[in-house]
């Protein structure tokens, strides 16, 4: 399981994986509802080639649900993140967006 820490740590990593080059176009509010002993609710905010993050809820294009050690395993690898949403462990409301945010954020 996921320490807080661990699922804290998930968007500042995020933050050094943005390829701005493959963000081209996109300007995108992201909430992350993250479920689980150590979930919670946080954002990414993608505009101009631009990237930040934070926690709590926003007005979103898309929202990613996900137990917070699904995501988490997504996030550092351990995971494809289509067979995952493949499997119903992740659910996007916005499939075109959701598979950009793979390419954007270096997922695959």
């Amino acid at each position: 399981m996921a320490t807080q820490e661990e699922i804290n740590g998930i968007f500042p990593a995020m933050m050094d994986n943005f390829r701005a080059d493959k963000a081209d176009g996109v300007d995108a509010m992201i909430q992350f509802d993250l479920s689980g002993d150590n979930g919670g609710k946080y954002w990414v905010k993608i505009s101009g080639g631009d990237v930040s993050h934070g926690e709590g809820d926003v007005e979103a294009d898309m929202t990613v649900k996900a137990a917070a050690d699904d995501f988490f395993d997504i996030a550092n690898g351990s995971s494809n993140p289509m067979q995952a949403f493949m499997m119903g462990k992740i659910k996007v409301d916005d499939m075109g967006l959701g598979m950009k945010m793979i390419q954007i954020f270096n997922m695959a």
